[in-house]
């Protein structure tokens, strides 16, 4: 599903002529945003369940560059999740589909109060489910890459 569509700022692009790595990063946590806000946990469902999600793990990949004022596309396949957590993959593209990066990210469920990890609030459980899911053999192909020098 789409989550966030947005466009190169001018404050993102560095001295090479294109978007600095941090902004991809910065795109895929506005994409968590859009997530977030998905699933009841905007700033109003934040304070009302005393809940929040924290990014323990992103793995960035990146493969193409992005220019100024081009339009960005971010798509997100939800991978994996259990009461605490979501395993979530996102696909960031250009407006003619393009890949241009991907982000797989951990997510955790926090109680505000604690800071610790807790279940996700019924509501936002059942928003969780009605995501689509994909299902472990159906995972896009950059997913579950690991980093390694392969000889």
């Amino acid at each position: 599903m789409i989550i966030l569509q947005s466009r190169v700022a001018s404050e993102w692009v560095d001295y090479n002529g294109h978007m600095n790595d941090a902004e991809y990063a910065r795109v895929f946590s506005l994409a968590v945003e859009e997530l977030m806000e998905h699933i009841g946990l905007d700033s109003a469902g934040r304070a009302r369940y005393g809940y929040t999600i924290y990014t323990l793990e992103t793995h960035l990949c990146y493969r193409r560059e992005a220019h100024e004022g081009q339009p960005l596309c971010v798509e997100l396949t939800l991978l994996d999740h259990d009461t605490k957590r979501l395993h979530a993959f996102f696909k960031l593209q250009d407006e003619t589909g393009n890949l241009l990066a991907t982000s797989e990210q951990m997510l955790m469920g926090i109680d505000i109060d604690t800071t610790r990890p807790a279940p996700f609030p019924a509501p936002v459980e059942e928003a969780i489910a009605a995501l689509p899911q994909a299902e472990p053999s159906a995972w896009p192909e950059l997913a579950g890459r690991t980093i390694a020098i392969r000889r």
